[in-house]
């Protein structure tokens, strides 16, 4: 089973290569480089907004009573 370290690894590695791909596509002029990152920007945005609305759902109302004392 893979841990969540290589996981993540694996999906930065991924990002850093789409974003260098998208920032020589934009020096060589192939796409438009300010629509693009904007369009990124307000889907990482999106996607915050959204990650962090499952972490309150998580962290409030799904709590684990493993860390409570018992009576």
């Amino acid at each position: 089973m893979m841990s969540v370290k290589k996981i993540v690894s694996y999906i930065l590695i991924g990002l850093v290569l789409a974003f260098t791909l998208i920032a020589l596509l934009g020096v060589w002029g192939i796409i438009d480089l300010q629509q693009v990152m904007a369009k990124i920007l307000y889907s990482l945005i999106i996607v915050f907004a959204a990650s962090a609305v499952i972490l309150f759902i998580f962290s409030v109302l799904i709590k684990d009573d493993t860390n409570s004392k018992p009576n």
